[in-house]
């Protein structure tokens, strides 16, 4: 599992709309409409249910929303960067300003899991994270996250 399977360089989005937690989500679902012709409806909808569970704000800034979707063939992702952080009801009740939202098939078992983790542990990094904050063109931050993981491996 890495990020260039993750995630397409259509799926990274910096965002000056987003005011809320559910003006995210519904931003999210329009963003995987465009990136992975999924409907942004039924996105939106999915990744309200899974907050409802639960919020998925990690602390730190990061959140991490996600939901299993029917019509989703294998885990994919969204990366937005926010101009202005929004309240997502995260655990440390800092604002978010970075959001990861992974996408899976109905019926995901460990890809699901891998992808998630992989997620987690880079954004858990403060060094990317400074990165990803300080760059905010599409082009640079699906770069700076594709090779994160190539240098953690050297």
């Amino acid at each position: 599992m890495n990020f260039a399977k993750l995630l397409t360089p259509q799926a990274v989005k910096v965002l000056s709309s987003a005011t809320s937690k559910k003006r995210l989500l519904m931003d999210l679902g329009e963003l995987a409409e465009g990136a992975y012709n999924l409907n942004a409806q039924r996105v939106c909808e999915a990744l309200i249910a899974r907050e409802a569970l639960g919020p998925t704000g990690v602390g730190h800034g990061v959140a991490l929303p996600h939901a299993r979707l029917e019509g989703v063939e294998e885990v994919t992702g969204l990366f937005v960067l926010l101009e202005k952080p929004v309240d997502f009801g995260s655990v440390d009740r800092q604002p978010v300003d970075i959001a990861f939202a992974l996408f899976a098939p109905e019926n995901a078992g460990v890809e699901h899991l891998k992808a998630l983790a992989l997620v987690s542990r880079t954004l858990r990094d403060t060094g990317i994270c400074s990165k990803l904050r300080a760059n905010p063109s599409p082009n640079t931050l699906y770069t700076i996250l594709t090779e994160a993981e190539i240098v953690k491996a050297a």
